[in-house]
């Protein structure tokens, strides 16, 4: 089962799932947090991020083409 718990962040909660010994942090309090300036289209469009989720796929998921 997951555990959530909150780090405070220059005021900000932001929420943390712990499951299977792996952390997570909310994406969507994270964008809660900018009020609008930054956008999740935005991180996906740079290439770096591209780059990062292929190679993650290609780990995770032996289909992945």
């Amino acid at each position: 089962m997951a555990k959530n718990k909150t780090i405070n962040v220059k005021g900000i909660e932001i929420t943390i799932i712990k499951q299977c010994d792996n952390d997570y942090i909310s994406l969507t309090d994270m964008l809660k947090a900018k009020d609008g300036d930054f956008f999740i289209s935005d991180w996906l469009r740079n290439r770096n991020t591209v780059e990062f989720l292929g190679i993650w796929e290609s780990v995770y998921n032996p289909d992945f083409n």
